[in-house]
């Protein structure tokens, strides 16, 4: 297929550039600095662009098959939301239609998954923009018509791709460990563009 990446120079959306290069995907690089990417390949291109500006956003989307999003501003809010926003509106004005988007466990109808540490401290205090604004962003995925998967995955880990993890469980489960390698996550988010199993839906992800 041919896949266009948004979040490519980040630790999850660079696992994901690099395992679909591997699988024979044709890869565009959706970055705002195509010199913080790393990875060369005759499949790769680079496209230069920043997901906060809709005409940048709707230029890269012709000729894609289907469009993984990854994007981010560590604690801070806004960039997740509005730029999906961006991204979902330029797909469907072009009649793009696979839309894959990586979120968090913890969010939505999966806040039960966490522990008390996560619910109340991190996503309550610390991580407290961030986690609305990956609400924000998901409110806007489940409300557009895309062929949609939103994948919520466990703090991430630094461990290498085991294809070994569990996902789609109960949003009252709490028998996760809360974390998986962004290499696993990357791993999962490829699967979904070849199995509809999670189509229309917000699967958990964790070890």
């Amino acid at each position: 297929m041919n896949i266009l990446v948004f979040g490519a120079t980040g630790s999850i959306g660079r696992e994901v550039v690099r395992q679909a290069l591997g699988q024979d995907h044709g890869v565009s690089a959706f970055v705002r600095d195509v010199a913080k990417l790393g990875i060369q390949h005759e499949n790769l291109r680079l496209v230069s662009g920043d997901v906060m500006d809709p005409g940048s956003v709707e230029n890269a989307l012709p000729g894609h098959d289907a469009v993984l999003v990854s994007i981010g501003a560590g604690r801070n809010g806004t960039v997740r939301s509005a730029g999906t926003q961006n991204i979902i509106k330029a797909m469907e004005k072009l009649g793009i239609r696979r839309l894959i988007c990586q979120s968090s466990l913890g969010v939505g109808d999966s806040r039960d998954n966490l522990n008390a540490f996560w619910k109340y401290f991190m996503f309550g205090l610390l991580l407290r923009p961030a986690y609305a604004d990956h609400e924000l962003q998901e409110d806007h995925v489940r409300q557009s018509d895309l062929d949609w998967t939103i994948v919520r995955p466990g703090a991430f880990t630094d461990g290498e791709r085991t294809g070994h993890y569990r996902h789609g469980f109960a949003g009252t489960d709490k028998t996760t460990q809360l974390k998986i390698s962004r290499a696993d996550v990357a791993d999962f988010m490829l699967k979904q563009l070849s199995d509809q199993s999670y189509l229309h839906m917000s699967p958990g992800l964790s070890y």
